[in-house]
């Protein structure tokens, strides 16, 4: 029995051959597949949602750009390529960051249904404890839970992204946990 990863490889494998070589369908069909968990990563990280957009957009552009000096390796998934450019993306946003005020979320956020003030009290407080529990996080250890636990990806998968032994993203992994917990206690 074939496993769905190696098909998955496969195909992957031959859309990659076929964007290196120009072909815009090829690139479109990895983009239609890798986009929603790349622009999930990149939300998670990021505070606004025009921002995750214009990054995640940032990312696959990039791809696109430098598809040809993509190496094709056993084992290691496309995704890592796309994740490590996620990562760099976000890190690169943060540096030449400037605080402002963005219409478009804004306006959102005025036009969206208003719940109960009792309920807004209480996510509002719940999500300010996990957020500040996670900013008391290094990047690693961010970038590890969120890929593990919220894009799912296995601990190889991000051994690759972050250019670390699975060994070390375990370790990683049970710290960040440990150090998340005791902040949300």
């Amino acid at each position: 029995m074939v496993s769905v990863s190696f098909y998955l490889m496969s195909t992957d494998k031959r859309l990659i051959k076929k964007a290196q070589r120009g072909e815009v369908e090829a690139f479109g069909t990895l983009y239609d597949e890798y986009l929603t968990p790349i622009y999930s990563f990149v939300l998670l990280r990021v505070r606004h949602k025009s921002d995750a957009e214009d990054i995640t957009q940032q990312v696959f552009l990039s791809a696109w750009k430098n598809i040809e000096r993509y190496e094709l390796r056993d084992n290691i998934p496309f995704s890592s390529w796309l994740y490590r450019i996620a990562r760099n993306a976000v890190i690169d946003h943060y540096r030449t960051q400037r605080e402002h005020v963005d219409i478009e979320s804004l306006s959102e956020q005025l036009s969206a249904d208003v719940p109960e003030p009792a309920q807004i009290l209480d996510d509002t407080f719940q999500l300010q404890e996990v957020k500040r529990a996670l900013n008391a996080l290094g990047a690693d250890e961010q970038d590890v839970l969120i890929m593990r636990f919220i894009n799912e990806l296995s601990s190889k998968e991000v051994a690759d992204v972050l250019d670390k032994s699975e060994g070390a993203v375990r370790v990683v992994q049970h710290r960040a946990l440990k150090k998340l917990k005791r902040e949300l206690d």
